[in-house]
């Protein structure tokens, strides 16, 4: 508190303003003639006068009490006589900004799953934000007993609900257990409106709840892991050459910097398994051509059918040119 204006005045103002701090109640023993109320940006001022609200001041600025104030609380007693003596009254500022805060689950929470008894556990984390409404709810709630009320005061108010609310939504909306990401957003929602519910007793509204990040026991994970990159192959014709490829992909690794001897006998394998499958192939096709072309050439007559000449195979009758294949 410093002086302003005489030995009567005095200051009525948050000080040491800090950004975690949701409201500070000014209760210094009186407020005297030539006193000043500063309201900083991001601020309100709410007097109270035996408990009850007696104006709520928002304009930012420096302001008289007795030629500026005065007027809004007429109904106190003492400023009706000019501060003859001074009034004793509260003065409370109201961080007015929205919130952000960060949350986690404070252990693992089984989620209820079919044959997995006693649940699947998992830990989720994110932010909420949240702001003051309601400021008749907050003076008749919290400021009775509170000098100052703080973030990690409603902090501890919503880690205190927000595992069973998970459980609750998750149920709701989580339709794949195993990709809640995907229903964060519905899941978010429906945790922020029962929050608000219950934080609206005190004043406070919840504005936005997050779920940034699911996260399961290891062995889940790498279940996960392992049946996406079977889904990703599709057939194991594929995963073969698939894990063929990452093989001599980890051989090409380990030969690196060995000399350009081992690194060719790497490459004349790779040549070596290649080209048999290419013989292979080429010898399947060259069956099944031979056999096409048998079965043609055994429709071929031994003599024309016009003129009796002998055909020796071929396609025309060397006499009359009769087609002989069809």
């Amino acid at each position: 508190m410093g002086l302003f204006g005489g030995q009567f005045a005095n200051v009525v103002e948050w000080q040491e303003y800090r950004d975690d701090v949701i409201f500070w109640k000014w209760n210094n023993d009186e407020i005297k003639k030539g006193s000043k109320l500063i309201i900083r940006q991001g601020q309100d001022a709410i007097f109270l006068y035996n408990g009850k609200v007696e104006g709520v001041f928002e304009d930012e600025g420096s302001f008289d009490i007795e030629t500026q104030i005065i007027p809004f609380l007429s109904t106190l007693k003492g400023f009706k006589f000019g501060f003859n003596s001074g009034i004793r009254a509260e003065v409370l500022f109201i961080n007015t900004k929205e919130f952000t805060v960060k949350w986690g689950t404070k252990q693992a929470i089984n989620l209820p799953t079919p044959n997995l008894p006693g649940g699947m556990p998992i830990r989720a984390f994110g932010t909420f934000n949240f702001k003051v409404s309601d400021y008749f709810a907050l003076i008749e709630k919290v400021v009775g007993i509170k000098k100052q009320f703080t973030v990690d005061d409603v902090k501890e108010r919503v880690i205190a609900m927000v595992d069973q609310l998970l459980m609750k939504w998750i149920a709701r909306e989580g339709k794949d257990m195993f990709n809640l990401q995907a229903n964060a957003f519905h899941i978010g929602k429906g945790i922020a409106e029962d929050l608000d519910m219950e934080l609206l007793k005190i004043g406070i509204t919840i504005t936005g709840f997050q779920i940034q990040s699911v996260s399961y026991p290891e062995e889940v994970k790498k279940m996960q892991e392992k049946v996406a990159s079977h889904s990703m192959i599709g057939n194991m014709d594929q995963y073969t050459r698939v894990a063929m490829a990452d093989s001599i992909g980890n051989s090409s690794r380990r030969v690196t910097g060995a000399g350009s001897v081992a690194s060719d006998m790497v490459s004349m394998q790779m040549g070596m398994m290649m080209g048999q499958q290419m013989m292979n192939q080429m010898g399947t096709n060259s069956g099944n051509v031979s056999q096409e072309q048998g079965t043609s050439n055994s429709t071929v007559p031994n003599f024309c059918p016009n003129c009796g000449t002998k055909t020796n195979g071929m396609n025309f009758c060397g006499n009359c040119g009769q087609k002989l294949i069809h």
